[in-house]
């Protein structure tokens, strides 16, 4: 089978490594890639909102199977494009992504079916929006309505930031339309968990867990990001949570969805915040995560392809999922300026001494090739993934590859996965201690 993958990031180049390992795959294109997927099958230049011009391809070259990667085609409606031509393509249709294409639908959706998720209020006036935030306990969270590149969510710390974070998006149109319509949203604090789904209607299985680190610095300051790093499985996802997530949140989603005559089929990603033991729903993501993807793919055993096919059939009871025991850590190295103005074309260096160390993966994001060397293209540049049999392990053995590395202006944050092993320390050290 001939897969095409739409996207160029580093969860498309874990998509196609993964991918590539499948016995049924002869060929890979990768639509536009980068210079990791180039090392596993050819990378064509289709952005990946050139929906007629992935079709052509599709059919042209008899594509088996398309996986879309990124937010925006899916928003736009090209899987009811392929569908059209009766082409097979893993993701939801545009009525589908708007869970996550428009967060006031989300928000509105998961009130109408009971789904937890924190208390927000909707504007398109800046100063009621204002008015609002004021009413809230600080700090407090801003929402743009549609899709920001991963960058429309702003926690405020006080009254000051608000008002400029609500201006910036409503008045000044900083992400232009997503921004005409904002959510005031009441800040938790807690533990994160996103979580990656395979549905098909009302039937779905969970594929993994993750810990994403959204913010830029260390300690969790600095504006929010696509991601800068991960672990899996997430620390917080217990069965009390699991339970919860099935009946507080999957089984009410999707019979919402039903009521509103909307069939999904494809990944869904819920990002959750637990607080106090008890699980709410951030977001809806309607595709594979980023990070997400590079640190639990690598935990998968066997074949994703069966699993993919499986999902788009409806055959949801054939799925067996089957996940390593290890832990994995990965760590997203960045460009200067990330995520504002960025600085690019800088060289990139050992890489190879990276691909000879053992239980580590390097995905490419923001990468292109020139005369044989790697240079930076984009924001997030690399994502470095580890496995171990402890947090601690997988995370030294992440953080010495990343050690390896190098270009002009690299950065990215040193505490990754460091409260997941402070807090598995913790665990450990009360369970030795003597019962009373």
């Amino acid at each position: 089978m001939k897969l095409l993958i739409v996207g160029g990031g580093g969860r498309e180049h874990a998509l196609a490594w993964k991918l590539r390992q499948s016995s049924q795959v002869e060929a890979i294109f990768c639509a536009p890639g980068n210079a990791g997927t180039a090392e596993l099958g050819e990378n064509i230049p289709l952005l990946p909102n050139d929906s007629r011009g992935l079709v052509r391809f599709a059919k042209e070259n008899q594509i088996g199977l398309t996986v879309v990667g990124p937010d925006d085609p899916l928003a736009a409606g090209l899987v009811d494009e392929f569908q059209k031509k009766s082409l097979r393509i893993f993701g939801p249709a545009k009525a589908a992504a708007r869970l996550e294409g428009s967060k006031v639908f989300a928000k509105q959706l998961m009130r109408c079916a009971g789904v937890p998720t924190p208390m927000a209020g909707v504007f398109d006036d800046s100063r009621k929006a204002c008015r609002f935030a004021g009413k809230l306990h600080y700090p407090v969270v801003i929402k743009a309505d549609g899709l920001a590149a991963g960058k429309g969510v702003v926690i405020a710390p006080d009254a000051a930031s608000a008002v400029e974070a609500i201006s910036d998006m409503i008045d000044r149109r900083r992400f232009g339309e997503a921004g005409a319509r904002v959510l005031i949203e009441e800040f938790l604090e807690g533990w994160e968990c996103s979580l990656h789904v395979l549905v098909a209607g009302e039937k779905y299985q969970l594929l993994g867990t993750a810990c994403d680190h959204k913010r830029l610095q260390d300690g969790n300051r600095g504006p929010n990001t696509g991601g800068m790093g991960a672990y899996s499985p997430a620390l917080a996802c217990d069965a009390d949570l699991e339970k919860q997530f099935h009946e507080k949140i999957m089984r009410p989603l999707l019979h919402g969805l039903r009521e509103e005559e909307i069939h999904f089929s494809g990944l869904l990603f819920p990002g959750l915040m637990i607080s106090n033991g008890i699980a709410r729903v951030l977001e809806f993501n309607c595709r594979f995560g980023d990070p997400e993807t590079q640190v639990i793919l690598p935990r998968l055993k066997g074949d994703l392809l069966p699993l993919l096919e499986a999902t788009i059939d409806g055959r949801m009871d054939e799925l067996k999922i089957e996940l390593d025991e290890r832990l994995a850590v990965t760590v997203v190295m960045a460009s200067a300026g990330y995520p504002g103005q960025i600085e690019v074309g800088k060289k990139i260096s050992g890489l190879d001494a990276c691909a000879q160390m053992k239980n580590v993966h390097i995905f490419h994001a923001g990468t292109r090739r020139e005369n044989g060397d790697v240079f930076s293209s984009g924001g997030r540049v690399l994502a470095v993934t580890a496995l171990g049999n402890t947090i601690a392990t997988a995370r030294d053995l992440a953080y010495e590859a990343v050690g390896k590395i190098d270009f002009e202006g690299c950065h990215y944050r040193r505490d990754i996965a460091l409260a997941a092993v402070a807090a598995n320390v913790e665990a450990t050290d009360a369970a030795s201690r003597p019962q009373r």
